[in-house]
């Protein structure tokens, strides 16, 4: 949450920031602000409430400069505001700040060192450079790096930092500790940004900054030290990234340009982690580590979190191992009694969740073997676990997961058919992954036409209501949460999903005259139960809409989906519903793409 950008150089920064913020806009857009200045020591600060366009406005032409801070901002203390926007300043101005994170003791420091301080704002981030202005007013002769590392000594919780000091144009002073930041490396310049996504237009060049350490940023050099002072050294990498990758093209939104590169995803996946001769490969070690657990612990958030269970059913039959399901917010501080021999696999298309982390690090504490399956090489959950995983699905900017979902399950396959087979399991052998992968992308596919037709649907009987339900049973119900969650987080349904036989449980009592309920239908066993359940609804006044695949379908139902392995109907039969949540967002006129309250990466607690 939040997005940063710095540079420093032979650049023009304004640009390079505005150009940078609009990249990292899915990290938050309540407010945004920049900070530019020049060899001449001309300054020049500008935020604004509202998207970056709202902040491009305010900009004229004698906003310019060679270095600079930026940031756009998902609110946590003190409400969108100009004075709660980033950058943060000094009391003087002299000190310019920008912050992810939360500070835990940002309360105690106020108390203590800066009961004199006027503030204009309530963030956290304005008492962090009030405090870093106290260290370096009050001596004279006190560096402004050590000012900087006397706050970072007194400061409590998670942040990334970029400082600059007015009266010194040519540095960007840099620190981190929980929360994603990272040095982009050019010609004459340098940069810092949140994701690379950023600065990828600038530079493929970059340099992971881990926790507790801080960077003395230039235009030619980035010195990297820890809090003691000790020098850091670490190579660069390349971003795996393609420009062309991040636009939207000629779609309208990010969320329907995801949607679709689904069957993509698939095939991308094929080719990862197949060798040439279509023989599943997956890491020795990382089935090492399956086939000694006792017990497996999927520890995830949100979207995430639904895509483990939507792989539960698949991974217990193809390792003969129990999976167990943590939310990444409760485990972090209520880790209950692990089996002997655990292993833990850390779900998140980030890889920077900020509850994930919380848990992964009692986890390296205990000296569990830990997994992570992400979107994002290099990120910190990906560096700290024991393993990766990459997803590979390419940049995902809209709020609204959809294809890193798809891509967690299908990589969750691969690796529970390389455990399988291994363990010499029938079921595994039997079980053409590649096959079964072509077919679900031919399905998504086939989905994917129906775009008309779904679209009538939600304009006859979800355009107006105020609340809906997804129901299903077992893998289906499994999809049904995931469904509602896509309804509800862009437009704005109170939508719940249930397991179908719940319903008469309690939840019954909430259907009223008109209120659609979705049935979610693809187990042959249990499809008829479900119908049942969709009946007992219709009695009392709901509108019934019913998506089944082929195998289970009726005449009359609303939705059909292509047959797949039952082990992958959840990523089939999701794809309907996110259409679903999508022009529902679209024809009640919202921002697809960034919803209200919400940001993409969830980089606090």
């Amino acid at each position: 949450m939040c997005g940063i950008v710095g540079v420093v150089g032979n650049r023009n920064a304004t640009d390079i920031l505005m150009q940078g913020l609009e990249k990292l806009e899915y990290r938050g857009y309540d407010s945004a602000g920049i900070f530019v200045t020049n060899a001449q020591h001309q300054s020049k600060l500008v935020k604004s409430v509202g998207r970056i366009e709202d902040l491009r406005q305010k900009l004229g032409i004698d906003i310019a400069g060679t270095a600079g801070i930026g940031h756009t901002r998902w609110a946590t203390h003190g409400k969108p505001s100009i004075e709660n926007a980033h950058p943060q300043t000094s009391t003087s101005g002299r000190f310019v700040l920008v912050h992810n994170g939360v500070i835990e003791n940002f309360k105690e420091i106020q108390d203590r060192y800066l009961k004199n301080d006027r503030f204009i704002g309530q963030t956290d981030t304005e008492i962090a450079v009030h405090l870093i202005a106290k260290f370096a007013e009050e001596d004279e002769k006190m560096p402004v790096l050590d000012a900087f590392k006397k706050a970072l000594d007194i400061i409590e919780g998670s942040y990334a930092f970029a400082l600059m000091d007015a009266e010194d144009p040519e540095t960007i002073y840099v620190a981190k500790n929980k929360s994603p930041l990272l040095l982009g490396l050019g010609d004459g310049y340098n940069m810092v940004c949140s994701d690379a996504m950023a600065m990828i237009r600038e530079t493929s060049e970059f340099m992971e900054i881990h926790d507790k350490e801080l960077v003395v940023l230039k235009k030619n050099s980035a010195m990297i030290t820890d809090y003691a002072g000790n020098p850091v050294t670490r190579d660069s990498y390349r971003a795996e990234l393609d420009l062309s990758d991040i636009g939207k093209g000629t779609y309208p939104y990010y969320m329907l340009k995801e949607i679709d590169e689904q069957p993509s995803v698939m095939r991308q996946l094929i080719q990862r982690y197949t060798d040439a001769d279509g023989a599943v490969n997956v890491s020795d070690a990382i089935v090492r580590a399956v086939q000694e657990a006792d017990r497996i612990y999927i520890i995830a958030a949100g979207t995430s979190y639904n895509a483990g269970f939507g792989a539960k059913m698949m991974l217990e039959a193809l390792t003969q191992t129990p999976v167990e399901l943590g939310l990444a917010s409760e485990w972090g501080y209520g880790m209950p009694i692990l089996s002997e021999r655990p292993l833990f696999i850390f779900l998140s298309q980030s890889g920077e969740t900020a509850d994930s982390r919380q848990v992964l690090v009692q986890v390296n504490e205990l000296g569990y073997p830990s997994l992570t399956v992400t979107n994002v090489p290099g990120s910190t959950l990906s560096r700290e676990a024991s393993y990766t995983l990459l997803i590979g699905a390419g940049p995902e900017i809209a709020v609204a997961s959809t294809k890193a979902y798809t891509g967690q399950i299908a990589t969750l396959a691969f690796l529970a058919k390389a455990v399988g087979e291994t363990d010499g399991l029938q079921a595994a052998s039997d079980f053409d992954l590649v096959k079964e992968l072509s077919v679900v992308a031919q399905s998504i596919e086939a989905s994917l036409s129906e775009k008309d037709k779904i679209a009538k649907i939600v304009q006859n009987r979800l355009l107006t209501t105020r609340s809906a339900f997804y129901i299903g049973r077992k893998q289906d119900y499994y999809v049904s949460m995931e469904a509602a969650l896509k309804l509800k987080e862009i437009s704005y349904v109170q939508c719940e999903g249930f397991a179908a036989g719940e319903l008469k449980h309690g939840t019954i009592s909430l259907i009223e005259k008109g209120v659609p309920v979705i049935a979610v239908l693809s187990d042959p066993l249990l499809a008829s139960h479900t119908r049942g359940n969709l009946m007992e609804v219709a009695a009392r006044g709901a509108s019934t809409i019913t998506i089944a695949v082929e195998a289970v379908a009726n005449p009359g139902d609303d939705i059909i989906v292509t047959n797949v392995h039952p082990w992958l109907s959840a990523i089939a039969m999701i794809v309907p519903t996110q259409l679903i949540a999508y022009e529902t967002s679209l024809q009640r006129g919202l921002d697809v793409d960034k919803p209200r309250n919400l940001a993409k990466a969830v980089t606090v607690e």
